[in-house]
């Protein structure tokens, strides 16, 4: 199998950074741990603390006390750096991967889960009904 480290092909790049990576883990969790934002991503935690602190220094992110853990704010009206897209706010990239800024991730039950993972895993919907395009 194989994987999104090794890629296709001869260089096994990707479209996402690991800034990219961590943005969205963030986005998908603002409480999430550093350690597990490191195990998601396939980095280390010391290079996720980097990329935070990184994210942090050009204004991405906001990082607040909750009690013993840091909770994460993405700016609103952050823009991507490089000139070719600068004019674009990172939002609509986050909402697309991530679901909409301030929105909490839906919350299933393990059943549910594991039921939409077959869902998606058959690419058909649950109880045997034939899968429509709208």
């Amino acid at each position: 199998m194989e994987s999104e480290r090794t890629g296709h092909g001869r260089n096994g790049w990707t479209f996402l950074t690991n800034h990219a990576r961590v943005l969205i883990a963030i986005a998908r969790d603002p409480g999430i741990r550093l350690r597990d934002i490191a195990v998601e991503c396939g980095l280390t935690e010391r290079t996720v603390q980097a990329i935070v602190t990184d994210l942090q220094a050009d204004g991405y992110l906001n990082k607040t006390r909750d009690g013993r853990r840091n909770r994460y704010v993405v700016a609103p009206g952050a823009r991507f750096r490089h000139p070719a897209e600068a004019g674009h706010e990172i939002a609509g990239l986050l909402a697309y991967l991530a679901g909409p800024l301030g929105t909490p991730a839906p919350t299933a039950s393990p059943a549910a889960e594991v039921a939409r993972s077959a869902e998606v895993a058959n690419d058909t919907p649950g109880h045997g009904e034939p899968h429509t395009t709208v």
